[in-house]
């Protein structure tokens, strides 16, 4: 069954439900606004969409959990540290004041830029929670709403955003994306490039090398001061203490996927056997916290289910801003996780049905809540619509309410209209 089965005025509903999308989020940027991961403003702001939720669901509840919410950019600052220390101690290790140090600050330099590599690889390239465990904790909390079918539970569909919004990222605000790719390559490349050099003096000093006076260590070491400055620029990357509206990333997801139960209770209308549902996560801006919350909670109920023949998918929705940048994310987490294809190909199919060509695209730099969903072992796929480059406004005091995109919004609540309905119709069997 096709949602113009409910409505007569199905085209012109599509626009009206995207206003509705538009109208919460201007309200929600101007009685709330930036909702920092693990904050008040982050709970006020799902406390608001759980009151607009139970109109439209005959359940709705909200699960806390803990995080640390500075953990997952703290390997910023965790890098920079590591990487000025250990320029510096290659920088002394050539100087004769410091004779038979050289196996010392070697091997110190080393154990500094390892520890800073382990540590931004699984925070940043795995989202691992590497660094929480230093670091003090807060409560933040999902919220998961749902609209039961008229009939026995037999398959589920999850539409989800994310209720936080991010800190500012000073460089894409500053310069845009090519400042922020300079300043990523600079900063992560200097690391790599200060890592093999220490690695380098080290393996020369284990092999009886005398460091002082070296020609070649002189030359590294100040090669490796050199990358000082960007190390410490690297700092700047991102400015805590100004956190944006976040209007497109991710209030467009959230009431995208509220506009869903809202479209159906509005006609009152239940899928015979197919249940949906509607979670809002907290804090994906510290690194996927409230999907991977989630999944710990309910993979093991949601496996159960699939045991029973009920089948459940996840579609995580993340700023619905960029018409021409529209796409289906069957790659995920800058690559390395691989979404469901079936369900990634039921959101395709769900987006033609809608009018919408879309092609299939991959997260090269950075990760959506569908990476942890898909990690906890829950069937999920991402719909975005966000320039990659990135824009200027992403994670910026730009992404403000008066810079949403309606045409967008409305093809993004179409695309998750057919996709509820063509679910509910064939499943996965497509």
């Amino acid at each position: 069954m096709r949602p113009d089965v409910c409505s007569k005025n199905y085209v012109s509903d599509r626009r009206m439900y995207a206003n509705y999308v538009a109208r919460n989020i201007k309200k929600l940027c101007k009685e709330v606004g930036p909702r920092p991961s693990g904050s008040d403003k982050e709970l006020e702001a799902q406390q608001w969409m759980a009151r607009d939720l139970e109109t439209s669901c005959d359940e709705v509840k909200t699960e806390s959990f803990r995080l640390a919410p500075v953990a997952f950019m703290g390997w910023v600052q965790l890098a920079v540290f590591c990487g000025v220390a250990s320029a510096a101690l290659l920088f002394l290790t050539r100087w004769n004041f410091f004779e038979g140090q050289g196996m010392i600050f070697t091997a110190a330099a080393a154990a500094l830029n390892i520890i800073a590599v382990i540590f931004v690889v699984l925070e940043f390239l795995f989202y691992k929670e590497a660094l929480d465990v230093f670091l003090p904790k807060k409560e933040s909390h999902n919220v998961i709403a749902v609209r039961k079918p008229s009939g026995e539970v037999k398959r589920r569909i999850i539409f989800s955003g994310h209720s936080d919004s991010a800190p500012e990222w000073r460089f894409t605000y500053m310069g845009g994306p090519k400042l922020l790719l300079f300043s990523i390559i600079m900063g992560l490349g200097g690391l790599v490039v200060v890592t093999a050099f220490s690695v380098f003096g080290l393996v020369k000093a284990l092999g009886g090398a005398q460091l002082y006076g070296d020609k070649l260590m002189g030359i590294i070491g100040i090669i490796a001061l050199c990358f000082v400055p960007f190390f410490l620029w690297c700092l700047f990357f991102y400015n805590p203490k100004r956190p944006v509206e976040g209007a497109n990333d991710n209030l467009t997801g959230c009431l995208c996927s509220m506009a869903v139960p809202r479209y159906m209770a509005d006609h009152d209308f239940r899928f015979e056997n197919t249940e949906v549902m509607v979670i809002l996560t907290g804090s994906e801006e510290a690194g996927l916290r409230g999907a991977k919350a989630f999944a710990k909670a309910h993979g093991a109920e949601i496996k159960a289910d699939a045991e029973k023949g009920i089948e459940t998918v996840f579609v995580g929705l993340d700023t619905v801003r960029d018409y021409e940048f529209m796409s289906v994310y069957n790659k995920d987490m800058t690559g390395t996780v691989k979404n469901n294809p079936e369900v990634s190909l039921l959101l395709k199919k769900g987006a033609e049905l809608a009018g919408y060509d879309i092609p299939y695209a991959t997260v090269f730099f950075g990760s959506s809540d569908a990476a942890a969903i898909t990690q906890g072992g829950i069937k999920a796929t991402c719909f975005a619509a966000m320039d990659p480059a990135p824009a200027r406004y992403y994670h910026t005091r730009l992404d403000t309410a008066d810079n949403m995109d309606l045409k967008t919004i409305e093809a993004g609540v179409g695309i998750c209209l057919e996709t509820a309905f063509l679910y509910d119709e064939k499943g996965l069997d497509l």
